[in-house]
């Protein structure tokens, strides 16, 4: 009974090459839409205002602030040009208090502005790093915000712990400068982006090859380079350089050939969000677990795979988190010892048997190659929308991913990479690469408000 409860799963998350570019046809499909109108697509194509990315060659000190759940930081980042690139980097991490997550817009931002300020006065002691300028930061939000241009967006809505009414509708971007001015702090906010154009920048700091920034942490999001006349939606000049980043929100994005279970479905249905995010829900690190768990609770009660146990830990949402199952995956003892401690440390199930605790490492598989391998799907509809996915292609492309997910679950990020090859083949994965990047979202900032002010500098 067991085993048919796990090759059933099997068949529903299988993703051969043939339905994954399907997905990845659908997901290129969806770009177009997106970019044809406002509204046009699940997947929102919005514009980043962000027309030139960093060279390598800019110089000076500059700021960034990235703020996208409990804690934010703010670092300095003093940029050497073409052969010293960073040539010194500070950071600090800040715990906003939980009472300023749903207290007022001008508490939260004379928080962040006043430990901005200190950060600044600590950084500056013995050091005129200004030079009678000012200071310039850019500013990563990682919530939804409808941008009006590259230094402002109003606040669409709240996610994660956050729930602060008087900011919907606001321009953070003035909430935060207002603040600034309320501490006396001469700063000028240059940029505000998202977490994967902050990856996009980062790396493409490094690399001129890279096409797109990638989020596969607790949620999954792009950003790419776009040619600005390839976006009908777009109104009014088009910028000089003739590009523009395009932050795609892709985690709304679905397609019938999603490989849904009924564990999805049921995930789904609970959810905050029904029917919304469902790739996302099928490929980041804030589900993965939780679909395991709901399989694993099936076993249980239909099977009795852990024995005579009581259920209340089994049935909590969200308990089997996916740090959890990335090391049951990983584990090599030679009788799944760590397998075993992370159902009694978790689920406090104990007793299991070595069979048992074998199909919790296939049931971990299955989940997590599927994301992986729709993961891949997605980076090539990306490959597929810009025509860079097959073997006439003569540019090298490279594709920055950021987030725990990617970082952390080495066989998910090995298995997308591989997955990718197997999409592309032989020849036209040899001009694409992957390549991991840490904590693009920050210094992302930073390197974007370099390259805006140098570009206002020589208008």
């Amino acid at each position: 009974m067991a085993e048919q409860v796990v090759a059933d799963l099997r068949e529903r998350c299988a993703t051969p090459a043939a339905l994954l570019w399907d997905v990845a046809a659908a997901m290129a499909d969806e770009m177009r839409a997106g970019l044809e109108e406002e509204g046009g697509s699940r997947v929102k194509m919005l514009l980043s205002y962000v027309d030139k990315l960093p060279t390598g060659r800019e110089e000076g000190l500059f700021y960034g602030l990235d703020l996208g759940g409990t804690n934010f930081r703010v670092l300095k980042v003093h940029l050497g040009g073409n052969d010293k690139h960073v040539v010194n980097r500070e950071s600090r991490e800040v715990a906003i208090p939980p009472h300023l997550m749903s207290g007022s817009s001008s508490e939260l931002f004379g928080f962040i502005a006043s430990e901005l300020a200190k950060f600044v006065a600590d950084e500056d002691k013995g050091n005129s790093s200004s030079n009678g300028k000012k200071r310039e930061l850019g500013f990563t939000f990682s919530f939804p915000v409808r941008q009006l241009s590259i230094a402002s967006g109003t606040l669409v809505k709240w996610t994660k712990a956050f729930s602060i009414d008087d900011a919907v509708g606001e321009d953070v971007v003035a909430e935060l400068q207002t603040a600034m001015e309320k501490q006396g702090l001469d700063m000028h906010v240059a940029a505000l982006i998202n977490d994967a154009v902050g990856t996009l920048a980062g790396a493409r700091y490094y690399d001129e090859d890279v096409i797109a920034g990638v989020i596969f942490g607790t949620g999954t999001n792009a950003a790419y380079v776009e040619k600005a006349n390839a976006i009908p939606k777009w109104e009014g000049e088009l910028p000089n350089s003739g590009d523009m980043v395009i932050n795609m929100e892709w985690g709304n994005f679905y397609s019938p050939h999603l490989p849904v279970t009924e564990y999805d479905q049921a995930l789904d249905s609970e959810s905050l969000n029904p029917g919304e995010q469902i790739y996302e829900k099928l490929t980041s690190g804030m589900y993965l677990g939780e679909i395991v768990r709901r399989v694993l609770l099936k076993l249980s009660l239909q099977c009795a795979i852990f024995g005579d146990i009581d259920h209340t830990h089994l049935k909590t949402h969200f308990l089997l988190r996916t740090p959890h199952i990335s090391a049951m995956h990983h584990d090599e003892t030679p009788d799944l010892k760590i397998v075993a401690e992370k159902l009694e440390e978790n689920l406090e199930i104990t007793g299991t048997s070595l069979e048992t605790r074998k199909i919790v490492v296939e049931i971990c598989d299955i989940v997590a190659r599927r994301a992986a391998r729709l993961a891949a799907a997605g980076v090539a509809g990306i490959l597929k929308k810009l025509g860079r996915d097959g073997p006439t292609e003569k540019h090298r492309s490279v594709i920055a991913i950021d987030g725990g997910l990617f970082e952390h679950y080495s066989k998910f990020s090995k298995c997308l990479e591989t997955t990718l090859c197997e999409l592309l083949g032989e020849e036209a994965s040899e001009l694409v690469a992957v390549k991991h990047v840490d904590d693009g979202s920050g210094i992302g900032a930073a390197l974007i408000a370099a390259s805006q002010s140098r570009y206002r500098n020589t208008e």
